[in-house]
C-alpha cells in the first residue's frame, strides 16, 4: 500500500488499515501485563495478584507517560511527513528519542527511590507491601526500554508503518508469557519471576525496534540534519505534554482511586485488580482509534485537506460504536468466566463478586470513551490543546471526587459509577470545542 495512504485512500479504509494493527498490537501489549496477573493469580496466591494489582495503577501512569509522549511527538512527525519535509521530520524524531530517553532515566531513578513510600501513601495493605515494592523495583529498572519501545512505535505509526510495531509486540508478548510461566511455575520465583520476565521481553523488543526503525528512516533521503533541536523540543512539548495528560488521565485517576480501593482490603483489591486488567483490554480499540484519528488529522492538515479530516472523524463514530457493542455483549454474557481466569478455586467469593460487579456495570459505557478518544484525537492531531486539556482534567476530577467522597460511605461500587460520568464530561467539552472549528483555523 502507498506509504501516504492516510492522505490518499478513502477515510474508512485508511483508518481501518491504520488502526487494526495498532488494536492487535495494543491487545498484545495488554497481554504483556495481564499475563503477570494471570500467572501470579493462578500459580502463586490471591495476595500476589493483589500486589501486582496494587502496583498496576502506578506502573500504568508510566506507561501512559511513554505512550502519550510518543503520540504527542508523533503529531509533529506526521505533519512533516504529510508535507514531505523529511529533513525536519528526522530532526523531530531524533529530538524526541533523546528527550524521552533522558526522561525515562530520571523517572526510573525517582521510582526506585520513592516507589515504596508512594505505595504506603496509597494505603497499600501491609501484608502485600513487600511484594508490591519488589515488583515495582524491577519494573523501574526496565523503564528506559518501555519508553524506547513506545516512542518508536508512535514514530512508526506517524510514518504509516503500524504493522511493524504489531509484529514486534506479538513476538515480545509471546516471549513474556512463556518466560512468566517458566520463571513462576518451573523456577518458583513468584512475583520476582513475572517482573524479570517482563523486563527481559521489553528490553529485547526495544532493541529490535530501534534497529528496524533506523533502517526505515534511512529510506527518506534528505540533507544531513541535527540530532537535537531545542526549538523542535519546545514545539513538540506543546502537544506532547497535553497528550501525556490525556493518556494519563485514566491512569492518574486509577492511582488516586487506588488508595480508596486499598482501604477495602486485599479481597476486594484482588477482584478489582482482575477487573481493571479486563478494562485495560476493553479500551484498546477505543484508544487505537483515537491515535489513528490523531495521525490521520495531522497528516491531512499537513497536506491541507481539512474536509477529509471531518470525513474521517465522522466515520470513526461508527467504528467505535461497532467495537462497543461487541465489548458490551462479551462482558454481559461471560463476566464470570473472564474473572475466573485471574482467580483460582481458592479465591474468596467477595473477590469474584467485586470483579463481576465492575464488568457488568462498565460493559454498557465503552461507546462513550470511544467518542471521547476520537474527539480528543482530532484536537490533538490539529494541535488544538487548550480545551483538550480542560476536558481531560474535568474527566479526572469528576472520577476522583466521586470515588473519594462516595465510595467510603456507600460502597466500592461508586468507584466505577464515577467512570462514565467522567468520560461523558470529557466528550461534551471536547466535542463542543471541535464544533467551534478552531482546530481548522489554526492551520488555514
Amino acid at each position: 500500500m502507498d506509504k501516504e495512504y492516510l492522505i490518499k485512500e478513502k477515510p474508512l479504509r485508511a483508518l481501518i488499515v491504520f488502526a487494526l494493527p495498532m488494536i492487535i498490537g495494543n491487545l498484545f501489549q495488554q497481554f504483556y501485563t495481564m499475563a503477570d496477573s494471570v500467572v501470579v493469580g493462578r500459580y502463586v496466591s490471591e495476595n500476589a495478584l493483589a500486589a501486582v494489582g496494587a502496583s498496576y495503577a502506578l506502573t500504568n501512569v508510566f506507561i501512559c507517560v511513554a505512550i502519550g509522549g510518543g503520540v504527542g511527538a508523533s503529531v509533529i512527525t506526521s505533519r512533516y511527513f504529510g508535507a514531505r519535509d523529511y529533513s525536519h521530520m528526522k530532526k523531530s524524531i531524533y529530538t524526541a528519542l533523546i528527550s524521552f530517553l533522558a526522561v525515562s532515566v530520571i523517572l526510573a531513578v525517582a521510582g526506585l527511590i520513592f516507589g515504596r513510600r508512594l505505595m504506603k501513601l496509597l494505603n497499600t495493605p501491609e501484608n502485600i507491601l513487600d511484594m508490591t515494592t519488589l515488583y515495582l523495583n524491577i519494573y523501574f529498572i526496565g523503564l528506559p526500554f518501555l519508553f524506547m519501545y513506545n516512542v518508536l512505535s508512535a514514530m512508526f505509526n506517524a510514518l504509516g508503518r503500524s504493522r511493524i510495531p504489531l509484529v514486534l509486540l506479538i513476538f515480545s508478548s509471546i516471549l513474556n508469557i512463556l518466560l512468566d510461566v517458566y520463571m513462576v511455575r518451573n523456577l518458583g520465583l513468584g512475583i520476582r519471576g513475572v517482573a524479570v520476565a517482563t523486563l527481559i521481553a521489553q528490553g529485547i523488543s526495544a532493541l529490535i525496534s530501534f534497529i528496524v526503525f533506523i533502517k526505515v528512516i534511512a529510506q527518506y533521503k534528505c540533507k544531513k540534519t541535527e540530532l537535537f533541536d531545542a526549538s523542535e523540543l519546545k514545539h513538540m512539548a506543546g502537544i506532547a505534554l497535553p497528550s501525556i495528560l490525556q493518556q494519563s488521565t485514566v491512569s492518574i485517576g486509577m492511582l488516586l482511586v487506588q488508595s480508596v480501593v486499598n482501604g477495602f482490603g486485599t479481597e476486594m483489591l484482588a477482584g478489582y485488580s482482575a477487573a481493571m486488567r479486563i478494562e485495560s483490554i476493553c479500551v484498546v480499540p477505543m484508544a487505537a482509534m483515537g491515535n489513528a484519528v490523531s495521525s490521520f488529522t495531522a497528516q491531512n492538515i499537513g497536506a491541507k485537506r481539512f474536509e477529509r479530516v471531518k470525513q474521517g472523524y465522522h466515520i470513526s463514530f461508527g467504528i467505535v460504536a461497532f467495537f462497543a457493542v461487541i465489548i458490551c455483549a462479551a462482558l454481559e454474557l461471560f463476566n464470570k468466566g473472564i474473572i475466573s481466569m485471574f482467580l483460582d478455586a481458592k479465591s474468596t467469593e467477595l473477590s469474584i463478586n467485586t470483579g463481576i460487579g465492575f464488568l457488568k456495570f462498565m460493559g454498557w459505557f465503552y461507546a462513550i470513551i470511544g467518542f471521547k478518544m476520537i474527539t480528543d484525537g482530532l484536537l490533538r492531531g490539529a494541535g488544538d490543546m487548550k480545551m483538550f486539556t480542560v476536558a481531560n482534567l474535568a474527566n479526572l476530577s469528576l472520577r476522583v471526587i466521586m470515588a473519594v467522597t462516595l465510595a467510603p460511605r456507600f460502597g466500592i461500587e461508586f468507584i466505577w459509577y464515577a467512570v462514565p460520568l467522567g468520560w461523558s464530561a470529557n466528550f461534551i467539552i471536547s466535542y463542543t470545542q471541535y464544533k467551534t472549528g478552531k482546530w481548522r483555523r489554526l492551520h488555514e
